[in-house]
């Protein structure tokens, strides 16, 4: 990469860096509740004259308010948004926000898949799929696919996946994603996997449609506390039940009694959103897996994120999650 950016790079910082790769361009992105990495993403990229930022999610005065906030900054006042409703949890509601995307008279350059949850408890979708999969994974995988005439009819369409080094906790349970229909739940594995499968989704898409110019990245975005995520109920105790997973998995660099989570400010935590969105230095590397604003290390991508044929095998099953197949 031709800049070279750490865990202590800001979000802020990055969109100087990066100004005439934002202005200009169309963005989507879900999960913008205020405090969220998404939310702190839109607003530090509104100051740089992007053509307009489309704000989605599921509920309008969440996503009102961080619309209120990018017009109350002096440096993104005349910025153009728009309010998308999109409920993750629901596949019926992700075709309707699909359609209504569909029917926009602009293109989308960048699509952010930034939305994301942790639940304590096993709950699914609307569909039935164990809730961390259906919606941190399945949503976007289903969303993204039905607007992707709209991303490729961009000149340098990109996808951003937001996963979590939290993959490192579990793989894709091909056949048992729903864990025994909750017995064997587990939280962090349960969030461990849809981590797992938004890199495999992202790499997938870069094998299919990176002939067609899509560029597309995931991320591990950092440790943060206070944000909405957290405030869905995740808490210290959570936090030790992970690294509990940790020891118990022999994990190198988390399963040590004296591992601590590298915590960051919402801002290094946003920072390598502006870089998997905008960075030109990335051209060469579609489908890569990015840290700290890096691409990432070899060890930092899990065995489990990188197996070969696994991709394909998650693409496979997502289409028959959906019941629909998107073949390119």
């Amino acid at each position: 990469m031709a800049t070279s950016y750490d865990r202590h790079s800001t979000a802020s910082d990055i969109a100087s860096d990066l100004s005439s790769n934002i202005a200009g361009k169309v963005i989507l992105t879900t999960g913008v509740s205020p405090r969220g990495l998404g939310a702190h993403f839109v607003e530090t990229i509104a100051q740089h004259k992007p053509a307009l930022i489309i704000l989605a999610g599921r509920s309008e005065s969440k996503i009102q308010a961080t619309v209120d906030k990018i017009a109350s900054n002096p440096a993104s006042a005349d910025v153009p948004t728009r309010i998308l409703i999109l409920n993750l949890d629901s596949q019926e509601q992700i075709r309707e926000a699909a359609k209504e995307v569909l029917a926009y008279k602009e293109n989308i350059d960048v699509l952010v898949n930034s939305a994301g949850l942790v639940s304590s408890h096993y709950v699914t979708t609307k569909e039935g799929i164990e809730s961390h999969f259906g919606s941190n994974h399945i949503a976007h995988f289903l969303f993204t696919n039905l607007i992707l005439p709209k991303l490729l009819a961009s000149p340098h369409p990109r996808v951003v996946c937001v996963a979590s080094d939290g993959h490192r906790t579990s793989g894709v349970r091909f056949d048992d994603v729903n864990f025994q229909d909750g017995k064997v739940y587990s939280q962090w594995r349960a969030y461990g996997q849809s981590k797992t499968a938004n890199i495999l989704f992202s790499k997938a898409l870069a094998e299919k449609l990176g002939p067609r110019g899509l560029k597309t990245y995931s991320l591990h975005p950092g440790v943060v506390f206070g944000t909405s995520l957290a405030a869905a109920g995740v808490g210290e105790k959570d936090f030790a039940d992970l690294k509990a997973i940790d020891i118990e998995n022999q994990d190198v660099e988390f399963g040590k009694e004296n591992a601590v989570f590298d915590v960051k400010t919402l801002d290094e935590c946003a920072a390598t959103h502006v870089v998997a969105a905008f960075d030109p230095s990335l051209e060469d590397h579609n489908g890569a897996y990015l840290t700290d604003g890096n691409l990432a290390k070899d060890w930092q991508l899990r065995p489990t994120a990188r197996n070969p044929g696994d991709a394909e095998k998650l693409w496979k099953l997502s289409e028959q999650l959906v019941g629909q197949k998107f073949e390119y």
